[in-house]
Parts: C-alpha cells; structure tokens; sequence
C-alpha cells in the first residue's frame, strides 16, 4: 500500500534541481547495461540527496522486459475514437460511473466543492485506469521506473520520476516492493511518483495520502486537473475551457475525447448545461 505524507513545495523544487542532473548514466536499449548504469546512477543519486535507503532499493531493481514491451506496444492510442471506446468499455465505464456517482454522493460532492471538478471525469478516469480499482497493476514500481530512466527513448523525464520514487522511499512512504502499473504508476487512478509527491492529497481525512484509497485517488485526481488549470464550472469538452486540463492528465487524443464524452454521459443533464 502506498502511503505518504501530503507533498509540499520543497519537494517539487527538489525534484526540479534533481531531475535536471541525473542523466550522466548511459541509457541503453536492453538488459545488457543495466547493472552499469545503476551503479553509475546510484552515486549521481547520493550525491544529490538521496539515502540509504533508497539507494538500496535501486540497487535491488531487476530490468523490465514487461515495462519495455508495454512502452513498446501502446497501440490503443494509434486506434480511431470509435475503436478506442469500444476496446476500451466506453459504454461499460459510463453505465458503471452512473451507479457509483449515485453511490458516492457524499465524497463527490466534497470533492467539487474543495476543487470545483465535478463527478463525470473523475469517474471516468477512474473507470478507465483500474476498471474502478478492480485491477491496479502487479509490477514492481521502482524495477519499472528504473528501467524507463535507463531506457533510451524517455530517459529525461523517467530520470525525474525515478527520484520521485526514491525520495518517496527514503521517507519510507513508498514500500520498495510497491507494485502498480507497467509504467510505475500506482493507485486506483494511477499516478506516477512525481505526481504523487505533487498532488496528492488526502481525501478521507486520515492525514494521509494513500492512492489505493477510493476517497484519496478521486481527490488528488481532483487536484490534478485543478493544478492543469480546471476552471470551476466550465465545460470539459474539446474547445472548452478545461479540455485543457483534461488534456494534461494524457497525452493521447482519444483518450482525452473518451474522458470527455464518458464524463458527459456520467454528468448527464448537469453536462449539456456547462457544456
């Protein structure tokens, strides 16, 4: 379970100063240079900082040959947006994200209140990233990001989100066997570390941030789309004023169509007057 204290600016500047200083280490494109390069990044990453603890954990890391064939085959997002909802459950997602808007009344309606996101693209995120928790990954966290900071076609920004995951570990907010997703993301609604350590909140009032958490999950996903600049009562659809923030949650434009028409369809009458 993944558990940590609320993120705070120290943190972010942290991450700034560090991820722009760890890529002396040669990437490669196979397992063959692995143990080198965690060797050579280990020192870079004690000397910015970073303890025992999380050194440790990294030296533990086994390369992913599943992350790399996940990063490798990410075909979904070359399909059209018809062939995306389908393949995807659109349909499913929306009928389901209806019963647990109505099931969840309470904890939605904080929700908006405190960051002016309301249910519809939340629950569709949440559908759409773990099937509403139902499945949140089984691979190692810290082998999958390690292997994507090594790795030669994104070494740069895994590089930032690999020292996301250590500090969070030398804290010992993040467990070193945590698993999650093929790229490193963790919880119901999938965030990687440096977004953990950035918005992550807490959403259930126990003075945690715990992703795994339904109340946590939707509220930092909340916080999310509020700190990519989600206007308070503005429509969500493409050409709408928060499109953008949804836009900033994935990179890939159908899957950005299909949170904003699962979120409509969840929102109902609500969304056509926003919208």
């Amino acid at each position: 379970m993944v558990k940590m204290r609320l993120g705070t600016a120290v943190f972010a500047a942290t991450l700034i100063v560090l991820g722009g200083q760890a890529l002396a280490a040669p990437c490669g494109n196979n397992s063959a240079g692995f143990a080198k390069w965690k060797r050579i990044f280990s020192g870079e990453a004690e000397a910015q900082g970073i303890g025992p603890k999380g050194i440790a954990a990294l030296q533990g890391t086994s390369y992913s040959v599943g992350t790399i064939r996940a990063d490798r085959g990410q075909k979904g997002f070359k399909l059209s947006l018809d062939q995306f909802m389908a393949k995807r459950g659109g349909p499913a997602i929306a009928s389901r994200g209806k019963s647990l808007k109505n099931a969840n009344t309470g904890l939605l309606s904080n929700i908006e209140k405190r960051y002016g996101v309301p249910p519809g693209p939340l629950l569709a995120i949440w559908g759409m990233e773990t099937g509403f928790g139902n499945y949140m990954g089984n691979q190692n966290v810290l082998s999958a990001v390690a292997t994507l900071a090594y790795d030669c076609r994104r070494p740069e920004y895994f590089t930032q989100q690999l020292y996301a995951a250590l500090q969070l570990i030398d804290r010992g907010t993040l467990n070193p066997g945590a698993k999650g997703a093929m790229h490193g993301e963790v919880g119901q609604t999938q965030f990687l570390p440096k977004s953990v350590l950035l918005y992550g909140v807490d959403g259930d009032g126990d003075g945690r941030v715990n992703l795994n958490s339904k109340a946590d999950a939707l509220a930092s996903t909340a916080n999310f789309l509020k700190g990519h600049g989600w206007q308070r009562g503005a429509g969500y659809q493409p050409g709408q004023p928060n499109f953008r923030a949804i836009q900033g949650w994935n990179a890939a434009g159908v899957y950005q169509q299909a949170i904003a028409i699962i979120g409509r369809q969840i929102d109902g009458t609500r969304a056509a007057q926003t919208d």
